[in-house]
């Protein structure tokens, strides 16, 4: 079963150079490499791995996620496609724990665990040992299973940092909505599309990853717009809120007039750029 690893990279040159070395490393390497560059052209001087890496180019501002993982998915020739977040960096048995659950479970998407690094975690050659030492579960995540997969029933815990699933699957529900421009809600979106249509979700063990650390902002003001914009549209598809915790942020800043129960969100002022630069987090925390 050929298994196609696909990342989205704007920026971030030293995150994706790790994730290729990982990758690089795996017990069973990934049969080809996909980058989506949402920016003009590829870094240069990229790694020099023993996988075969294709580009394909998706600028557009603002970032276009749905488009570049649709992209990607499109490009891509392996029957299992992996979706790695580019601030990821792969275990060294990531790819041979998907591989393997998919060839047991038809029409199924597989979550893999992220343990979050702090910042300086990664200051030479990727040690995986000083990684799992030093890296933290997220605190809304559950236990992943020692051995083999977990029904997992909340479609809700697709977070696009690291999944996997058919490529038959991710097209037969036609890739990522579009219509989601910038930041948040296109992966929850994908994510009830794939439940109503009857897949399955399982966590895998074996297939974690590890999030390299990047500055968050907390609540996360320099999206609120795309954030508004798109948490209305998914309501609008599926009759509830998603990233309501953040939706909660911006209510209890003073922001927003919004309840769970509300159809609609009122927007009582946006944030002041003093508002969004006091948001930015320093670099001890990992969590948005």
């Amino acid at each position: 079963m050929a298994a196609s690893a696909l990342t989205l990279v704007r920026g971030r040159e030293a995150h994706l150079a790790n994730l290729m070395t990982s990758l690089d490393r795996q017990t069973r390497r990934p049969d080809e490499l996909v980058i989506a560059w949402m920016q003009d052209a590829p870094h240069e001087d990229l790694p020099e791995i023993a996988i075969p890496v294709r580009h394909v180019v998706v600028p557009g501002d603002p970032m276009p996620l749905a488009g570049a993982r649709n992209r990607a998915a499109e490009a891509a020739r392996g029957e299992t496609l992996i979706f790695l977040d580019v601030d990821c960096v792969a275990s060294p048995t990531l790819v041979e724990s998907y591989v393997g659950a998919a060839a047991s479970h038809s029409h199924a998407l597989f979550l893999g665990e992220v343990l979050y690094l702090p910042a300086g975690a990664i200051d030479g050659p990727l040690d995986f040992a000083r990684l799992d030492a030093r890296g933290q579960v997220h605190p809304s995540k559950p236990a992943i299973p020692a051995l083999g997969v977990r029904r997992e029933p909340n479609a809700g815990e697709l977070w696009g940092l690291s999944f996997a699933l058919a490529r038959e699957d991710y097209f037969a529900i036609g890739g990522m909505d579009e219509s989601f421009i910038g930041y948040g809600g296109e992966e929850t979106d994908f994510a009830a599309r794939l439940s109503g249509s009857g897949i399955d979700f399982y966590w895998t063990a074996g297939a974690r990853a590890y999030h390299q650390h990047h500055p968050v902002h907390v609540p996360p003001l320099h999206q609120f717009d795309h954030i508004l914009r798109n948490a209305a549209l998914f309501h609008a598809r599926h009759g509830r809120w998603c990233m309501d915790y953040w939706l909660g942020q911006f209510r209890q800043a003073g922001l927003i007039d919004w309840r769970d129960e509300d159809r609609d969100i009122r927007v009582l002022r946006r944030p002041d750029p003093a508002e969004i630069a006091a948001a930015l987090q320093p670099g001890e925390r990992l969590f948005s």
